[in-house]
């Protein structure tokens, strides 16, 4: 009997090459989010009110269900553990792969309000994320401000905003976000805290001041003044006297022969303007009452360095602690203004009484070497 012929091996099918991602942000930074940023585990997972009252009916169904025997009701808590099991799923789905992003203005300033915007990226393929929340966590403080995102479609992102006004000076640590979703049915809240130091310096206010202008012999204060001279601004407009200069007559107002009006010139005199600060206390900590004052000093004199910058003149301030800044109208505010946000008390450190005999025999022999 001829032996049956081996059959053809049919060719494998063509394997069509992996499909490209489409452009977006760049893989390492997705791959470096997927794995170290949104992690698998751990989460948290809290039950809301509607989660509790939904836990409560659950389990009531499941004991008159054993109790009763009833196929109707076991099938009904076979549903209620369906919608629980469904939520956690996609919930989950929500959460992953996103990337939080916080934008910080240059600077900000005690008692105005300033923006501070969240923009969430989500790195999935298909998957959108919805119902998602954003709180910003900064150090020390209460989370109170939150940002709010309905829906946020595959390799897309979303940007919201929140307003917040500074009640005090210095830095503005913040430490990372917590971002939340209740989808789908709002049962549980899942959350995950995450790490994103970021700082901001808060300037003390700068309230409007009027210096005051005075002759160019009568400076007090340190303060430059706007005087008669030989300036280019006009001071003001006079009859003429024996001695003026003939150049500075106003012929537009001098219509009478005898009776000359002439133009008083203004002298600019730029000076250098010094602010000091004891920012010294005694004891360990400054009570309230020290504190306060010297807020309102910090507050005083940004306002008045802030207002001499305006007119021309070089500001420095000197703390008694030694530290120091100088700034003049070319340089602008922004190095005055952080140094004096950044100023802290610092404490008295008290004297110990030196031996008699050594300080003499010190002083010898430091002056013989």
């Amino acid at each position: 009997m001829p032996k049956p012929l081996p059959k053809a091996k049919s060719a494998a099918p063509a394997v069509p090459p992996p499909l490209k991602p489409p452009p977006g942000r760049p893989k390492a930074k997705v791959e470096g989010l997927s794995k170290g940023f949104w992690g698998k585990w751990p989460r948290r997972l809290k039950l809301t009110r509607e989660g509790k009252y939904f836990i409560f009916i659950t389990f009531g169904v499941g004991v008159a269900a054993i109790n009763t025997g009833n196929n109707l009701l076991y099938l009904l808590l076979g549903m209620l553990l369906s919608l629980i099991i469904v939520s956690g799923v996609l919930s989950e789905l929500s959460l992953r792969h996103l990337s939080v992003t916080r934008r910080l203005p240059p600077r900000a300033q005690v008692s105005r309000p300033h923006l501070v915007e969240i923009e969430v990226y989500n790195h999935k393929q298909r998957v959108p994320s919805y119902a998602i929340e954003v709180e910003d966590l900064r150090a020390g403080q209460p989370a109170d401000k939150r940002c709010f995102f309905l829906k946020i479609s595959p390799r897309s992102a979303q940007v919201a905003a929140y307003r917040r006004t500074p009640a005090r000076r210095g830095r503005d640590h913040h430490v990372g976000f917590r971002v939340a979703t209740r989808f789908p049915f709002g049962l549980f809240e899942k959350s995950r805290e995450v790490a994103a130091d970021d700082e901001l310096i808060i300037y003390p206010a700068v309230d409007p001041v009027r210096l005051p202008q005075t002759e160019s012999g009568d400076r007090t204060g340190g303060e430059s003044a706007l005087g008669r001279g030989n300036g280019d601004e006009i001071h003001g407009l006079r009859l003429m006297r024996e001695g003026d200069d003939p150049r500075d007559i106003y012929w537009r107002k001098s219509t009478l022969p005898d009776q000359r009006v002439l133009r008083e010139r203004a002298t600019d005199t730029r000076r250098d303007v010094a602010f000091s600060i004891d920012s010294s206390h005694n004891g360990t900590t400054p009570d309230d009452d020290w504190s306060l004052r010297f807020e309102r000093r910090i507050r005083d004199v940004a306002s008045r360095a802030v207002a001499h910058l305006k007119r021309g003149d070089t500001v420095s301030v000197v703390a008694s602690g030694g530290e120091r800044v100088r700034a003049n109208s070319s340089v602008g505010a922004d190095p005055l203004l952080r140094f004096l946000a950044l100023l802290e008390p610092s404490s008295e450190t008290a004297k110990t009484p030196e031996k008699p005999g050594k300080p003499e025999s010190g002083r010898k022999l430091r002056a013989s070497a």
